[in-house]
């Protein structure tokens, strides 16, 4: 049996990630725009998921209307009413306020990709083929998350596009499987995955280019 579980079924998780892939248009969007007009949209976004997210704990019509629609998409931590968990989608627009307000672009962006990408790759191969254990998931899950947000970082984008920049991104996504791995039954990987992976690429780029200014090149700042 695969030593990567979870409550929904493989149809559902399947259909759970294809939504989950919508979010990869956070940071192709940001990319475009400012940063101020990217929290501009981002933080009213946040505000009504998490009166939805919220109110189905306490609003009996709200809850109603929430697992009738999205229901079957739910673990059962984020449907549990003692512990009144946020939802993934929650956590994803949590998670891209803070990118967003933190970061500088050039790490914001690859970032929350790895985050939409690496996610989905290491849930779904983890599921069905995670036989290895490792850490607290599986070694095909979390090596699917390093090889799928390696792509990833080779298609953001750079500063300058020097090799040094790739070893980066690879080094911070490298930390960034571990911490998904961890993360299980822990902290939610939708905050702790963009959060690693962006404080490693800061570090690095400040030891490795301490004088470089972290700004992309005719990109709206």
């Amino acid at each position: 049996m695969p030593t990567d579980y979870a409550t929904i079924d493989y149809k559902n998780e399947v259909l759970r990630k294809a939504i989950h892939l919508c979010s990869l248009s956070i940071p192709v969007i940001y990319y475009h725009i400012t940063k101020e007009l990217a929290l501009s949209i981002l933080t009213p976004l946040l505000v009504i998921s998490l009166i939805i997210d919220l109110g189905r704990y306490y609003v009996k019509p709200v809850s109603d209307f929430f697992y009738k629609i999205f229901g079957f998409l739910l673990r059962n931590h984020e449907k549990d009413h003692t512990t009144k968990r946020l939802n993934g989608a929650t956590y994803v627009l949590i998670s891209a306020v803070i990118v967003v307000s933190v970061f500088p672009k050039v790490i914001a962006v690859t970032a929350f990709a790895v985050l939409i990408i690496g996610d989905i790759a290491a849930a779904l191969v983890g599921r069905k083929f995670g036989h290895t254990p490792l850490l607290k998931k599986s070694l095909e899950g979390t090596f699917a998350f390093f090889f799928f947000s390696g792509l990833v970082v080779l298609f953001t984008p750079k500063v300058t596009g020097g090799v040094a920049e790739y070893f980066i991104g690879f080094a911070a996504v490298a930390v960034g499987a571990v911490v998904e791995n961890l993360s299980a039954g822990f902290l939610d990987d939708n905050l702790t995955i963009p959060i690693s992976v962006g404080v490693v690429m800061w570090i690095l780029y400040a030891v490795l280019f301490p004088d470089m200014s972290l700004i992309l090149h005719n990109v709206p700042y």
